[in-house]
């Protein structure tokens, strides 16, 4: 890395390691540097994900893309990037695990980071697709069920009403905190048969690889089959933000082929504005990487 590389990617999760399979095949001198925070080794099994009809887990679909990368020349780090610099000609200065790295252009698909609520169990409940956190990803595979969700306000609501589509059994758990739910909200809330419970909870049950209960003082401990963290996330955008490229809600904004407002500074998946798929991803990270092989033959 003592010559300067035509594109740092930062992030190996679905979108960063998607562009580097882009880049390795347009032949191009890149590293990725990858933090190993990618949320998508957390998914238990992914059935909407195309071409893996039987469902595929996170950890074997990073891994293949991983090899597939590597297999076109994609030189992975492992380590973070901790602070990043824009050059006056435009091109980056990046410390990587203390050491400097020279690109000139930049792909962010670091992700974000999801909210989890403050209980025991916790990932080993997610391991088991106890606790879910997209209802996009796997509502159907919840059909019917019991479903608690953990959330408040706009964020919460709009996750149980989502799943209202799937079940009618659907139980709001705020742990202890406020609703924040107008009176409209509230509205909503109930003419979709949704109850809430806002006492703070206390244990996850889980017994035989199900959730047997959530356990409150005053409530006892209740039963349901699938519970859902509903309480947002937060995009790994510092960098972005560092540079002075333009956020919307701490999401980079970017163009139809993945430019930021910085010169010569791409983002790709859930850390950009839009939907939060591996798909989308995935395609944020082909449109980026064109484009970034497009501006160098430039």
């Amino acid at each position: 890395m003592t010559t300067k590389l035509d594109c740092l990617v930062i992030g190996g999760g679905p979108a960063g390691l998607t562009a580097a399979i882009y880049l390795g095949r347009f032949r191009r001198n890149f590293v990725v540097a990858d933090a190993g925070a990618s949320r998508a080794l957390w998914i238990p099994k992914s059935h909407n994900h195309a071409g893996f009809p039987e469902g595929v887990t996170g950890s074997e679909l990073v891994g293949r893309m991983r090899s597939q990368a590597v297999k076109y020349g994609a030189r992975i780090v492992s380590g973070t990037v901790s602070e990043l610099e824009h050059l006056p000609d435009g091109t980056f200065e990046a410390t990587l695990e203390g050491t400097q790295v020279s690109a000139q252009t930049v792909l962010l698909a670091t992700g974000v980071i999801d909210k989890e609520p403050a209980l025991p169990n916790l990932f080993d409940a997610v391991q088991k697709g106890l606790i879910r956190h997209c209802g996009i990803c796997d509502g159907y595979e919840v059909i019917d069920h019991k479903i608690a969700v953990i959330g408040h306000g706009e964020t919460g609501l709009g996750e149980a009403l989502f799943l209202r589509t799937y079940t009618a059994d659907i139980t709001l758990f705020s742990l202890g905190e406020p609703l924040r739910l107008d009176s409209a909200q509230r509205q909503k809330m109930h003419a979709a048969g949704i109850k809430a419970v806002e006492e703070a909870v206390t244990q996850v049950e889980i017994d035989g690889g199900k959730i047997v209960g959530l356990t409150m003082n005053r409530h006892g401990t209740l039963a349901f089959d699938t519970l859902y963290s509903a309480l947002d996330c937060a995009p790994r955008s510092s960098l972005a933000g560092a540079l002075g490229a333009a956020l919307d809600n701490h999401c980079v904004v970017a163009d139809e082929h993945q430019r930021s407002t910085v010169a010569n500074f791409f983002v790709a998946g859930d850390v950009a504005k839009g939907v939060d798929q591996i798909s989308v991803a995935m395609g944020h990270a082909a449109a980026a990487a064109t484009a970034i092989h497009n501006s160098l033959r430039e």
